[in-house]
């Protein structure tokens, strides 16, 4: 018999963090039949044997070679049997009634697509800054339970199979700079798709020590700021007027906040970094442009060698 829902968890280099997390699915108190499919996206496989190792019929183990978060994702989809399906994270981590929740609000909303919150759970205390880091991995909008008007990422979201808009629905184009679950999302959007909150079926966010710094999230912020354009350039019509508000308004931002970033700076405010962050923002919705995208994942985070070790993969496949 197959079960009813598919937990869906990629991993890339970060098996202690991927166990954590699938031990966190496999808890999960929920009267719904569940799989849990793990899928190692390291080219060398470095995950397989530790995830095999969790010995529970429930998991199903997959190497999807071809690193790239679109990769898989869809890898974990092509695997999954359920009709519903669950994404979380290999860094979040959820507590036994989170699938609960989501099964619960997207029953009673009809809804294609549920998210829930996502609050941070640091490894350890900043030297600082704690406030900020605290905030930025974090997602917990002031929405009512059910019905929403807008989306969010992936990581801990549930969605209706049946919805999807094909059987392999995560652009590859955005293997290396993320994303693909907004251009999902937005395309779901663009045809009717009904999104709902779960305000109860939230998740801890664990990020890994290397990303509390201001470096790597002030990065990410930048990604963040050129979302809004990246969004009407890639829609279902490319949307130039939207484009041109976004940077008029990314333009304000980045001279109101950059001022107010310097003097943050100069006085060594505490809140200081929150001022940078917006002024990163403002930047990334003036300077939107794809080329210039960061980029977070897949290749971008092999090695010259491990790149062309692949490229040789793919072509002799």
């Amino acid at each position: 018999m197959s079960p009813t829902v598919s937990i869906i968890i990629p991993t890339f280099r970060r098996p202690d963090r991927a166990i954590e997390a699938a031990r966190s699915a496999l808890a999960q108190a929920c009267d719904a039949s569940f799989e849990l499919v793990l899928v190692d996206n390291d080219p060398a496989g470095s995950a397989l044997e530790p995830l095999r190792a969790l010995s529970d019929q429930r998991v199903v183990v997959i190497h999807e070679p071809c690193a790239g978060i679109a990769n898989a994702r869809n890898a974990g989809l092509r695997a999954a049997r359920g009709e519903i399906i669950a994404f979380l994270d290999d860094d979040e981590i959820a507590p036994s009634d989170w699938l609960t929740e989501l099964l619960r609000v997207q029953r009673e909303g009809r809804a294609d697509v549920v998210f829930g919150p996502v609050r941070t759970k640091l490894a350890a205390k900043p030297r600082a800054h704690e406030a900020y880091f605290s905030a930025f991995f974090a997602r917990e909008p002031d929405h009512a339970e059910g019905v929403i008007d807008i989306f969010y990422g992936c990581g801990c979201s549930l969605v209706r199979r049946s919805a999807l808009p094909s059987a392999e629905p995560f652009s590859i184009e955005r293997n290396e700079i993320g994303g693909e679950d907004d251009l999902l999302f937005q395309a779901m959007e663009a045809a009717g798709a009904r999104f709902a909150w779960a305000p109860n079926a939230f998740v801890w966010e664990t990020p890994e020590p290397s990303r509390v710094t201001l470096a790597y999230t002030l990065r990410r912020a930048f990604a963040y700021g050129q979302g809004p354009a990246t969004k009407a350039w890639t829609g279902p019509k490319r949307d130039l007027s939207a484009i041109a508000f976004w940077m008029a308004i990314g333009a304000g931002q980045t001279v109101v906040y950059g001022a107010v970033a310097f003097g943050c700076f100069l006085a060594k405010t505490e809140g200081r970094a929150f001022a940078y962050r917006r002024f990163v923002e403002g930047l990334g919705k003036v300077l939107w442009f794809p080329a210039i995208k960061p980029r977070f994942y897949g290749a971008a985070k092999l090695t010259k060698s491990e790149r062309a070790a692949e490229a040789q993969a793919v072509l002799a496949a």
